[in-house]
């Protein structure tokens, strides 16, 4: 069963969430979203309410947690722009944002390897830390 937050949450994300509501469903801040529109990065423009309020969609919310993940592996800005533009632009660019994705991944999981060789020696040294404090 849901939470009566969770359940609060998403009628209020069908209704339209305002920025605050939108921060706290895709955990960035409310500066990031105001960023986020005037980079490009939207696919739409937000909607407002007659008081001139933003009034994030389900399909706003669920893209900004996409472009918040592709932020958190590290994609520059200038790219997660890029990619906005080809998703705008429809099915045509298929196969251009898949390469962009594919070209990204290789990024990422290069940088994933460099971290798992990172924790696996601080990981050694910890063991031979271990070893000197139990002696």
């Amino acid at each position: 069963m849901r939470s009566k937050f969770y359940r609060g949450l998403m009628t209020l994300i069908h209704d339209g969430a305002s920025i605050a509501e939108a921060a706290a469903a895709t955990g960035v801040s409310t500066h990031t979203l105001r960023y986020y529109e005037r980079a490009g990065l939207m696919l739409t423009p937000v909607d407002r309410a007659s008081s001139s309020h933003r009034r994030y969609s389900d399909a706003d919310i669920g893209w900004v947690q996409f472009l918040t993940r592709l932020r958190w592996t590290g994609m520059p800005i200038a790219v997660m722009r890029r990619y906005t533009e080809l998703v705008r632009e429809g099915e045509a660019t298929v196969a251009q944002r898949r390469e962009l994705l594919v070209t990204h991944r290789a990024a990422v999981r290069a940088q994933l390897a460099e971290i798992t060789a990172s924790l696996t020696a601080i990981d050694h040294k910890i063991d031979l830390y271990d070893k000197k404090v139990s002696a």
